[in-house]
């Protein structure tokens, strides 16, 4: 099965489901035996999919120096922030992994949360069996240009407009 693999997803956009997406196509991968890593850029590690996705055989990486949005940091806590995601992104890089998503990469990129090298290097010069996916609101033009699949998410309509707040087991 290794030979059908390789190929580049991007989910971007500004609305809802590009996580979704990506953690659909890991409950899928891992259902078919294939060996998935998550992680997550600039995420809590809190959000629900995590602890089935560890259940189903995924290894996951997740977390950020500070509780706060990056707007939000000091700039110790985005130098902490990114130094985690770095270390996150090598470790994750030392596996064999059938399917790597790297959620919230295009974010990551954007802030310089990450480092750029590392990150340019993990995804364009991956093994070449290995699947790959990309979330995040704006993909850098490099990854537009990479990507086999990509998928935008458009918010046409979005409760949070009526004041409606992310809810737990929908939103996260």
């Amino acid at each position: 099965m290794d030979e059908q693999l390789g190929l580049l997803h991007l989910y971007w956009g500004d609305s809802k489901g590009k996580t979704t997406a990506a953690m659909g196509l890991a409950v899928r991968a891992l259902g078919n035996g294939l060996r998935v890593a998550v992680l997550q850029f600039l995420k809590s590690g809190t959000s629900g999919e995590l602890e089935p996705l560890r259940q189903l055989g995924a290894s996951v990486w997740s977390g950020k120096g500070s509780r706060k949005f990056v707007f939000q940091m000091t700039p110790e806590e985005r130098e902490e922030t990114r130094q985690l995601q770095d270390e996150n992104l090598r470790q994750l890089l030392e596996g064999q992994w059938d399917l790597v998503v790297l959620d919230e990469a295009c974010s990551a990129w954007q802030l310089e949360m990450v480092d750029h090298q590392l990150l340019r290097r993990a995804v364009l010069e991956r093994p070449k069996n290995q699947e790959m996916v990309l979330t995040g609101r704006e993909p850098a033009p490099w990854m537009m240009e990479a990507a086999d699949y990509s998928t935008e998410m458009r918010c046409h309509k979005h409760p949070y407009e009526r004041g409606i707040k992310a809810r737990k087991g929908v939103e996260f």
